[in-house]
């Protein structure tokens, strides 16, 4: 008997062995089969994931910032150990004590699935797991995925740190709101880092990971306040808070900035504006798209501030008040729909949904607004974000409208959209709501420093958000006359002087479509003119015999070399700027008159550091030789030496920055611009006024504005570059100066001054005074030659009558410059415009 059931036992034990070796041999063969040809963790230990790139201020301040995921990485030793408690507990309670799974959790996940026939099923993933399914699986649910998940759980933990495994967990999870990782979460919910995260609010987070969607802090906020006060449960019954603490905060209510609990942290930033879409787009260039919106940048941006607000303001309000002169209406083009008016609720919810421009603050900030009833004296409107109280009716009075032609019923219609500010008296008291609209015609304003170019502010259009197209970088037009310095750039350093005559009388040319007869702005000819009063009054005959003389290949290489066109046609049209660049290459080129004829590279971005904070780029290569001298006194400072490439002779930049200096105090802007620091600029008016241009500078600024419609067509009787940018170059520089100051233009050695006669080129005395006199700075051992002029060896009629200051002189004969005799004088047909410069 005793024998039979030991033997049974033995037969029991023995088959229950051989199950276990079964069981054993197949996990082990499951094992060794999904182990085979996964991808490789030991890629963890180096892991960077996608991080958010910011661009700061001089100052340190963020302006923008740019993502794919919207990402801050901690590092875990920075990550407060309250918020990686509450993750732990909401996660995996056993984290730092398994092995890369929990055989426990996964038992229960399932009996589970047993008991409920497959109705339930939870997951039993641990932390570790997760980084697995995150990082190198897909996030399906099959047996074979949670197979590999463990394999490579357990693999992990004997190559990383509990510490580092945690990093990427909390660095990589997604937590709705377009919030990856939990710093980024915790700016997103709250407007904090995580340092200042209660734990009430830590086990917000830690509630996320589960499904964000489904535990959205407004619409599913009961959801949401059930799973947070259980992880705070969970946090107590672990030991990392204190049954005191758990009752206080359990207390708290369920708070976050979606809703309205907290001001979000967007909110804090600037809008997005041309300056930072700029460098979004030079920086994906220059490093690729995806390092840029992936590489975690720090980008240091030369901008100033208050000099940007001022840039745009500036450009905003010429541009309004050319608008609002034309006397048309054409609103924002948007239309609510009917059915959407007659309930606040409704129409707000569309109106904020709406995509219009809310960027404006011009005299006020502009906001989008609907029509919700037309009278005869007045219109009723709802304003976006805006409620109306007694003081502040939302209406708008048939006044308002009295710039432009017709009645309201005319111009408006039930659900127009459309832009409204405050009108207010000058103490600031509300006068009444006001139409306003972005105009039709566009613009563009850079300012840079002269010596580093340094972009201090861009304006690439009236309203980024309703243009992202930037006119200073992107739109190609013709500069018209504010290219005319580089002709007589080129002229004064193959020999000619600011005192050199040139005829100014007709000229016709037979080119392929047809005869060409350019004209002056005036309708006039001057004849024998210096170069000086050639470019204070912005001739075009004489810009085009100078060109003629000195030769088109030669401008066109100076054009290349200072960087406004890749490759110049060497056409003589050209010469008056007929050929198409961009205001930012205007502006950098004119920087290199006033520093000296130095290269100026144009920059808005000072320094870029990666993640890691290694400078990865900085912009200025000059070296300070006794920066880290303590020694240096109090009133010197450091000694920085320029490396630059001289782009031209710094007597010849001089003598051009003296011309266009007469430009401001006498010329084509004399009426526009008036500072109080010596100021040197060149206008630009192209055929029909399609484009207008001011750029101009001081001894340490350069500005330029462009203003023209987008396609193109004349601006109209009266619209100059100086009439027109002139004002928006006075109000931006008496900012700047305020700011930055200015002095006399630097005159570089190798020179001395000449007094000559303005008008006649004549020399006079050292004594001689008057408002014909100017002192002209002449190379020294080139001592000038008075009395020849230059034709350009264009054919000029007999008997033409001159124009001269007072009136009109007798018939002149001149020696051209092949020693010819001509006479000067008489009226001619000038034809059709010229392409280029007018004025």
């Amino acid at each position: 008997m005793l024998r039979a059931i030991l033997t049974f036992f033995g037969t029991i034990f023995s088959l229950v062995t051989l199950a276990i070796m079964l069981i054993a041999l197949s996990i082990g063969a499951i094992f060794h089969i999904y182990g085979k040809d996964l991808p490789s963790h030991e890629s963890l230990a180096n892991y960077t994931p996608p991080t958010i790139s910011r661009i700061y201020s001089g100052e340190g301040r963020i302006i923008d910032e740019f993502s794919r995921e919207r990402r801050l990485f901690t590092p875990a030793e920075d990550i407060p150990d309250l918020v990686k408690q509450a993750f732990i507990s909401a996660e995996d309670k056993n984290f730092y004590t398994h092995h890369g799974y929990d055989a426990r959790g996964i038992a229960a996940a399932v009996v589970e699935a047993v008991r409920t026939r497959g109705r339930d099923v939870r997951g039993a993933s641990t932390i570790t797991q997760q980084v697995m399914k995150n990082f190198l699986l897909s996030g399906d649910r099959k047996i074979a995925r949670k197979i590999k998940e463990i394999i490579l759980a357990t693999r992990i933990e004997e190559t990383l740190s509990k510490e580092k495994i945690l990093e990427l967990y909390m660095n990589e999870i997604f937590l709705g709101q377009n919030s990856y990782g939990v710093a980024a979460a915790a700016q997103t919910y709250f407007n904090k880092p995580l340092r200042d995260l209660a734990a009430h609010e830590a086990a917000m987070l830690a509630s996320m990971p589960k499904a964000p969607s489904d535990y959205h802090p407004v619409r599913e906020k009961k959801r949401l306040l059930t799973r947070r006060n259980f992880v705070l449960k969970e946090m107590k019954e672990n030991g990392y808070i204190t049954p005191a603490d758990y009752e206080t905060e359990v207390a708290q209510p369920l708070r976050s900035v979606q809703n309205g609990d907290f001001e979000p942290f967007g909110k804090s930033l600037p809008p997005r504006d041309y300056f930072t879409d700029e460098i979004r787009r030079q920086l994906s260039q220059d490093f690729g798209e995806g390092e840029f919106f992936t590489g975690g940048l720090s980008v240091r941006a030369t901008i100033d501030p208050e000099l940007q607000i001022e840039a745009a303001n500036a450009l905003q309000r010429q541009l309004e008040q050319y608008d609002r002169n034309q006397g048309r209406w054409r609103g924002t083009g948007k239309t609510l729909p009917a059915e959407v008016l007659g309930n606040r609720q409704d129409w707000q919810e569309v109106l904020a949904a709406l995509d219009v421009a809310r960027d404006i603050d011009l005299n006020g900030k502009w906001y989008p607004a609907v029509v919700l009833e037309l009278g005869d004296q007045q219109m009723r409107i709802g304003i976006d974000g805006v409620e109306e109280t007694e003081a502040e009716p939302h209406v708008v009075p048939r006044k308002d409208i009295a710039w432009l032609p017709g009645d309201f019923a005319k111009t408006f219609k039930l659900g127009d959209v459309v832009h409204v500010r405050r009108m207010t008296d000058d103490d600031g008291g509300f006068i009444r709501w006001t139409l306003r609209q972005v105009p039709e015609v566009q613009g563009g304003f850079v300012a840079m420093d002269v010596n580093t170019g340094r972009v201090l502010s861009m304006q690439g259009g009236f309203s980024y958000q309703n243009s992202v197209f930037n006119r200073s970088t992107q739109a190609m037009r013709q500069p018209g006359s504010s290219f005319k310095p580089f002709v007589y750039a080129a002229a004064l350093d193959s020999g000619y002087s600011p005192a050199t005559i040139v005829i100014d009388a007709p000229i016709e040319i037979d080119t392929p479509q047809g005869l060409w007869r350019p004209r002056n702005s005036s309708n006039k000819f001057y004849g024998p003119t210096p170069l000086r009063t050639g470019i204070e009054q912005s001739r075009n005959l004489m810009t085009i015999r100078l060109a003629q003389e000195v030769g088109m290949e030669v401008v066109a290489d100076y054009a290349e070399r200072f960087g406004v066109y890749d490759s110049m046609g060497p056409f003589l049209a050209n010469s008056l700027g007929s050929e198409e660049t961009t205001l930012y290459k205007m502006v950098a080129a004119y920087a290199m008159f006033a520093n000296g004829g130095e290269r100026v590279e144009p920059t808005l971005v000072d320094r870029v550091q990666d993640r890691y904070g290694k400078t990865v780029y900085r912009h200025d290569q000059r070296k300070c030789t006794n920066c880290n001298d303590p020694a240096i006194p109090q009133s010197q400072g450091p000694r920085i030496v320029s490396n630059r490439e001289q782009v031209m002779d710094a007597v010849t930049a001089y003598q051009l920055t003296s011309m266009m200096k007469g430009v401001v105090d006498r010329g084509t802007a004399s009426g526009y611009v008036k500072l109080p620091v010596p100021v040197a600029g060149k206008t630009g008016t192209t055929n029909d006024a399609r484009d207008v241009w001011f750029i101009g500078f001081t001894s340490n600024i350069v500005a330029g504005c462009y203003i023209g419609y987008d396609q193109p067509r004349g601006l109209g009787r009266g619209a100059y570059g100086a009439s027109l940018c002139g004002p928006v170059f006075q109000q931006f520089m008496e900012k700047a100066i305020g700011k930055y100051g200015g002095g006399p233009f630097k005159i570089p050695p190798g020179g001395h001054f000449i007094k000559i006669d303005r008008f006649t080129g004549a020399r006079l005395s050292d004594e001689a005074q008057g408002d014909y006199v100017v002192a002209e700075y002449f190379r020294d051992g080139e001592e000038p030659i008075f009395g020849i002029m230059f034709d350009g060896g264009f054919a000029m009629g007999n008997d033409l009558e001159l124009f001269s200051v007072g009136g009109s002189d007798s018939v002149r004969e001149v020696t051209t410059s092949t020693g010819e005799k001509a006479k000067v004088g008489g009226k001619a047909s000038f034809g059709s415009l010229s392409s280029g410069g007018l004025y």
